[in-house]
């Protein structure tokens, strides 16, 4: 099996686990050095203070000081539908952004059901203002 089919299994295994029930939703991401992260976005009161689904992989990697390199996100409406995977939102890639254009995402698409595609961050965002700065200037 290769990667980004295990990135999508271990998001839909924590979907099963964490929402037996209803809506769901969770992201895996997979680093350098081969750990895969996953995450579910936080319940809240208050919708003003949602987070992405992503979030909280995104700041474990900070945390542990490892790159990411591929990410998926992976929702369903309810136990008894398929899973969809969604395209990292706008401010998730700026995000993911921070270790680079390689950075592989899966993306949404209407090839059916078993299609999973990943694309890196500057096919998804082919005129991203980063174009203005040299490579030097973003990353380390």
């Amino acid at each position: 099996m290769d990667m980004e089919q295990k990135l999508f299994e271990a998001a839909t295994a924590l979907i099963e686990e964490r929402y037996p029930s209803g809506w769901g939703g969770a992201a895996a991401m997979y680093t350098s050095d081969g750990r895969i992260l996953t995450s579910v976005a936080p319940e809240v009161i208050n919708a003003s203070t949602e987070l992405c689904i992503e979030t909280g992989a995104i700041l474990e990697a900070h945390k542990i000081k490892v790159n990411i390199t591929h990410s998926i996100c992976v929702v369903r409406d309810d136990e008894k539908m398929p899973f969809k995977v969604l395209t990292p939102c706008g401010v998730c890639q700026e995000r993911l952004f921070y270790w680079g254009r390689d950075v592989k995402v899966a993306i949404s698409s209407d090839d059916g059901e078993d299609s999973l595609v990943f694309k890196t961050l500057e096919e998804v965002q082919p005129y991203h203002w980063s174009r203005a700065y040299s490579d030097d200037e973003l990353f380390d």
